[in-house]
């Protein structure tokens, strides 16, 4: 067969992007996929007991942008869940982000009214504010909330994740756990919150479902395209490729490390089975500072299901080897942006070569903002072309 385009991953990037191609210009893609299921990072499957498992960790869609509702809804239908996530502070259980609610369940009620008025008077209600920041004020009393919150919230957890000290990293990854003056002891505040009735497994296979669309698992693409870097030319079983190319792998390893290697974190998972209805009381449950996990999932509070047993997911971040690790988590720190940024403007010479997704863009990247991504280049770069 002769394809118009080749894809390089099967996860969002790659397959809604295949999906827009195949279904909207009628143009043959194939898919090029090393691991041994469609999906990426958001496979799932039924356990031995039944239970539906995420693979790689736990997926909760969720979402403002209604355009990327409406498009994957296009291909599942909705199980409706919130995430709620709890903390394992001083032996409580204490809502996460940290919000009003942790804060008067943690502190004497008294002391916890007065730092409660406190930030209202200086941040107002409804808002999320960085720890970074907060630690920041001139305010006394808040100055001691916030290495109280820091301290017990943050600083262990992300030394386990990232295996260094916040300040080490980017303000965007403190960002992403803020301190939120509020009552809402939602995970997320998105107006679109679900998961995938059948499972992200079933949405990819309803996605990718077209004759257009061809996919090779378990296959290197270097064995497949071969890449000449002097001419900036692609090669496709020894024939040049006039076609257009959509990499969504680690833009490093495309072009052969030729500027070193971008670093990653990796994670490990246990999955456990357990003999009881349930065993936590919301979705996940984050231990910054007991244990060498950083949290445990219960799949059935995600999933709605209904069986006697009960699988758990506990999360060891870890070092990334590339030779047998995934690597989760671009490390947001400025010298390996700078590195990035080396890649991204080698990347401009290839006319014919789209770079879209996390580990292509070097980002941290939640579901729907890679989705909305990948719809704008197909608007932008392909279908009008």
């Amino acid at each position: 067969m002769i394809f118009d385009y080749v894809v390089i991953g099967a996860g969002f990037a790659g397959s809604v992007i295949a999906e827009r191609i195949a279904n909207t210009l009628n143009k043959k893609v194939l898919i090029i996929e090393k691991r041994n299921h469609i999906g990426g990072n958001c496979f799932d499957y039924y356990d031995k007991n039944g239970i539906l498992v995420h693979k790689y960790g736990p997926h909760i869609f969720h979402t403002q942008m209604k355009h990327v509702w409406n498009y994957i809804s296009q291909f599942t239908e909705w199980y409706t869940y919130t995430h709620y996530v709890l903390g394992y502070i001083d032996n409580k259980y204490v809502p996460i982000p940290f919000n009003l609610n942790t804060l008067e369940q943690l502190l004497p009620k008294e002391k916890a009214d007065y730092l409660k008025e406190k930030l209202i008077q200086n941040f107002s209600e409804n808002v999320k504010i960085p720890i970074l920041e907060l630690r920041k004020t001139d305010d006394k009393d808040l100055q001691v909330l916030a290495d109280f919150i820091y301290q017990k919230v943050f600083l262990n957890y992300t030394r386990k994740q990232w295996g260094m000290e916040p300040e080490e990293l980017d303000s965007s990854v403190t960002a992403r756990v803020p301190v939120y003056i509020s009552r809402d002891n939602r995970y997320f505040q998105d107006k679109y919150q679900g998961m995938p009735k059948n499972g992200y497994t079933n949405l990819f296979e309803r996605m990718l479902s077209n004759k257009n669309i061809e996919i090779m698992l378990e296959t290197d693409f270097k064995d497949i395209i071969k890449i000449n870097y002097d001419k900036k030319k692609i090669y496709f079983n020894k024939n040049e490729f006039k076609g257009k190319l959509i990499y969504t792998g680690e833009i490093d390893a495309f072009f052969e490390y030729k500027f070193g290697k971008l670093p990653y974190r990796s994670l490990k998972f246990n999955f456990e089975t357990k003999n009881k209805d349930y065993f936590q009381e919301v979705g996940t449950i984050n231990y910054p500072n007991d244990y060498k996990f950083t949290r445990i999932t219960e799949f059935k509070h995600l999933t709605g299901q209904k069986n006697v047993k009960t699988t758990i997911i506990k999360e060891y971040p870890q070092k990334y080897n590339k030779d047998k690790d995934i690597p989760y988590y671009p490390i947001p720190q400025r010298e390996n942006l700078e590195l990035y940024e080396k890649y991204r403007k080698e990347a401009e010479n290839y006319k014919n070569v789209f770079f879209v997704g996390r580990l292509a863009e070097y980002q941290y990247y939640n579901m729907d903002i890679v989705i909305d991504k990948s719809l704008q280049i197909f608007k932008e770069k392909i279908a009008n072309e």
